[in-house]
C-alpha cells in the first residue's frame, strides 16, 4: 500500500476580463477497492460558488458559477490518496467468460447499452478488419486476446505528446500510426466494442515514482486508459500506452463511454472568440509522508 499526495492544477489566461459561464470540475479521484481518497480539496479563482452532485457514472461533478468577469481562471485540486493494488493481479473470470466469443448475461447487455457500441463510422471496415486479426482462433482465451489487443496497439502506434485540444478518431490514430495517451485510449476502447465488449474510457494519473516499469508518460500530466467489463472480473484496466494490465499505479478520476465527458475542467466564456491566450495544465504526484 503506499500514499500519494495529487496536486493538478489548470489555468486559463486572457487577453482581457471576460464573463465566465458556468464551469463543469472532474477533479476528484475515484474511491474503490484499490483506492481511497484521504483528503481533497479544491480551490477556484477567480472566487466561485461551487455544487458537487454526482453523473450517470458515479463521477463526482463539481458545477462553478463565478459573479465577476476576470482574465485569468485557475483550478487547483490537491488530493491524497493510498493506493493498494497489485503490480500482477489475478482476474476471476467466470467460467462462461473465459473463452471468447462469450454472452453478456441479459442484466449486463441492459447495463453496458451503448459501451458495446462502437462510437465511429467505419465505412471500409478498416478498423474492424484490423482487431479482427488478434482473434487467433475460435474460440480463444479472451483475456489472452484482450492483451494482445492492448498490446498490438502499443505496437502500432508512437506515443506524442500533443498539446492540442481534441482526439483523434480510431482511424486516424490507425493511419498517423502516433497519438497521445488519449488516442491510444479512444483506439483501445472503440477496438474492443467491434469485438462485442462492454468497455469504457478512464481519465486519470498514472504515478511512476517508485517503479522499474516501461515509462510513457510522467507525474506531471493527466492520463487516459481503457476498461474492459468481463463478468466475475468486473471491469478490467488496460493501459496501451504502456502496454499494461490491472490498476497498479493507476488513479482513477473519471470513467465515460465517450473521452469527450472526461475534461478536467470543462466551460465556455462570454467575449471575444480570441480572448483566450493560453492554458496551463501541471500535475504533481508524489509520495506523501
Amino acid at each position: 500500500m503506499k500514499k500519494l499526495s495529487i496536486m493538478h492544477s489548470t489555468v486559463y489566461r486572457y487577453s482581457r476580463p471576460v464573463v465566465l459561464n458556468e464551469h463543469k470540475l472532474m477533479v476528484r479521484p475515484r474511491e474503490g477497492h484499490q483506492l481511497k481518497l484521504i483528503s481533497h480539496k479544491v480551490s477556484v479563482s477567480p472566487h466561485a460558488s461551487l455544487r458537487w452532485s454526482q453523473d450517470v457514472q458515479g463521477n463526482t461533478i463539481g458545477r462553478a458559477t463565478f459573479e465577476e468577469p476576470t482574465d485569468i481562471l485557475q483550478v487547483d485540486a490537491h488530493s491524497v490518496v493510498e493506493l493498494d493494488s497489485e503490480p500482477w493481479p489475478v482476474f476471476d473470470i467466470d467460467a462462461s467468460a473465459i473463452s471468447y466469443p462469450f454472452l453478456y448475461s441479459e442484466h449486463d447487455l441492459t447495463d453496458l447499452g451503448p459501451m458495446m457500441t462502437p462510437h465511429y463510422p467505419d465505412p471500409d471496415s478498416l478498423l474492424e478488419n484490423w482487431v479482427r486479426g488478434f482473434v487467433r482462433s475460435v474460440p480463444t482465451d479472451t483475456l489472452s486476446m484482450l492483451k494482445d489487443l492492448s498490446a498490438g496497439v502499443s505496437k502500432a502506434i508512437t506515443y506524442v505528446a500533443r498539446d492540442a485540444e481534441g482526439t483523434q478518431t480510431p482511424l486516424q490514430t490507425l493511419g498517423v500510426q502516433r497519438g497521445s495517451c488519449r488516442d491510444f485510449a479512444v483506439l483501445l476502447a472503440e477496438a474492443a466494442r467491434n469485438l462485442g465488449f462492454g468497455s469504457r474510457i478512464v481519465s486519470g494519473y498514472r504515478y511512476f515514482g517508485d517503479t522499474d516499469e516501461p515509462r510513457t508518460g510522467d507525474n506531471d500530466s493527466t492520463h487516459a486508459w481503457v476498461e474492459i467489463f468481463l463478468p466475475g472480473a468486473g471491469w478490467i484496466a488496460f493501459d496501451p500506452t504502456n502496454n499494461w494490465v490491472g490498476n497498479h499505479n493507476l488513479i482513477p478520476v473519471g470513467v465515460g463511454g465517450d473521452i469527450r465527458q472526461l475534461a478536467p475542467v470543462a466551460g465556455s466564456f462570454a467575449g471575444p472568440s480570441d480572448a483566450l491566450i493560453k492554458m496551463k495544465v501541471g500535475v504533481q504526484i508524489k509520495s506523501y509522508l
